[in-house]
């Protein structure tokens, strides 16, 4: 065999190590989150309003979620408050790559004036109160005690809402974006 094939070969078993390595350490995920956050940092992934604005009815606040230390409330409190609702999972590398930008959301814009409401979709609650612990991220996070209304329902995550106190949806992003722009910030603030 000569050198340059048994070059290529040690080359490929050296990348088929690292990734297996990263695979069975559970790290790929932060790994790619990683990578997707820098093209978040170029900003041409940013959250639009809707098309065509969705108005909720009743129901819609009709369900339960529970927090990380386990107390069960109804997101029927909420009504009459922005709201910021983000679907998200530890095994989710957007979900993962946006997480930085909207801890710096909630600590600018404040939690006396928009409600952050983080749902953990990881069917492990405890996969996620690690993950929080070990981010250090300070923002609300829950899990679901009761299916979400259909006006919430997603084909992916990401996916984050905004809702306006007088209960219209304002935002409903598709995947990843950049939260921790003044435009946002300032449409939040302007609801």
């Amino acid at each position: 065999m000569d050198k340059k094939k048994k070059r290529e070969i040690i080359e490929w078993a050296v990348i088929l190590g690292v990734m297996a390595t990263l695979y069975f350490t559970g790290l790929h995920t932060e790994v790619i989150g990683t990578l997707q956050r820098g093209i978040l940092a170029t900003g041409i992934m940013a959250p639009s309003e809707p098309e065509s604005t969705l108005s909720l009815t009743e129901s819609d606040y009709q369900f339960q979620l529970e927090d990380l230390n386990g107390k069960v409330s109804s997101f029927n409190e909420l009504k009459g408050k922005t709201v910021f609702i983000n679907l998200w999972a530890t095994w989710c590398p957007p979900c993962i790559a946006e997480m930085p930008e909207i801890q710096d959301l909630y600590d600018k814009v404040g939690s006396d004036k928009v409600v952050f409401v983080m749902i953990s979709l990881d069917d492990e609650r405890e996969k996620a109160i690690k993950f929080i612990q070990k981010k250090e991220y300070t923002f609300p996070v829950y899990t679901l005690v009761s299916g979400l209304p259909a006006v919430f329902h997603s084909q992916s995550i990401p996916t984050t809402f905004v809702i306006a106190p007088d209960g219209q949806v304002k935002v409903q992003q598709f995947g990843m974006a950049s939260y921790d722009t003044e435009e946002f910030r300032n449409l939040l603030l302007s609801l």
